[in-house]
C-alpha cells in the first residue's frame, strides 16, 4: 500500500497510539525502502535483510515515544543508520574487497534501453563499478548519499537523522560526489 503524506501522518498516528494494525501496514509500506538503503550501504544480502528487521523490531517496539507524527521519516532512518553503522561495527573484520563477491548486485538500477547483449553487459559492468565505488565511499558520505540520491530524503530530514547540521550533510554529499567521480574516472565503457 502507497499511502499519500495526510493517510500517512494518520497511520503513524494510530501506530503511535498502539494500534498493532497501523504498525504493520508501515513496515510492510516501509520493507522495501529500508532493505535497499541497507542493502547499498552494507553491499550484502544477508546482511541487509537482518538490519532490516532490527529497524522493524525497533520502530514497531519504540514507536509510541514519537513525539511527532511528520518526523517519522527521519526517525525511521536514524534507526537504519544507527543500525547499519552497528552492523558495519561487527563486521569490521571483514576486508572491502570481500564485498566484491557478487552479493552486492542489483543495488544500483540504471536503466538499460537497448536489448542489444553487447550494450547490456556494458551496462552492467557499469552497474557494478558504481556499486562497488558506493561501498568504498567513507561511511559518513555513503550514508548521506544514499539518503538523498537513493531514497529522496531533504538535506534537513538527512540532517535530523544524521544529528548533523544541513551544511553537513551537503558537504558530505558534495565530497562522496567527487570521491565517485574519482574513483570511476579510472574505468572506460566502450560501445559501437
Amino acid at each position: 500500500m502507497n499511502t499519500g503524506p495526510s493517510v500517512h501522518i494518520a497511520l503513524v498516528t494510530r501506530a503511535i497510539s498502539g494500534d498493532s494494525f497501523a504498525k504493520d501496514i508501515l513496515i510492510n509500506d516501509w520493507y522495501k525502502r529500508v532493505y535497499n538503503y541497507a542493502l547499498r550501504f552494507l553491499g550484502d544480502h544477508d546482511l541487509a535483510m537482518e538490519v532490516s528487521q532490527l529497524t522493524f523490531i525497533t520502530v514497531h517496539g519504540k514507536i509510541e515515544n514519537l513525539k511527532d507524527p511528520e518526523k517519522f521519516r527521519s526517525w525511521l532512518y536514524t534507526i537504519l543508520a544507527n543500525q547499519c553503522r552497528n552492523q558495519k561495527r561487527r563486521q569490521k573484520g571483514a576486508a572491502l574487497s570481500d564485498l566484491s563477491d557478487g552479493k552486492a548486485s542489483n543495488m544500483v538500477d540504471l536503466p538499460c534501453k537497448n536489448a542489444d547483449p553487447e550494450q547490456q553487459m556494458i551496462q552492467q559492468e557499469a552497474t557494478d563499478q558504481l556499486e562497488q565505488a558506493i561501498l568504498r565511499l567513507p561511511e559518513m558520505q555513503r550514508e548521506v548519499l544514499i539518503m538523498k540520491e537513493f531514497e529522496g530524503l531533504k538535506f534537513r530530514e538527512i540532517a535530523e537523522s544524521l544529528g548533523i547540521s544541513e551544511n553537513t550533510a551537503k558537504s558530505r554529499l558534495y565530497y562522496a560526489f567527487k570521491h565517485l567521480k574519482e574513483t570511476l574516472s579510472g574505468y572506460s565503457y566502450h560501445s559501437k
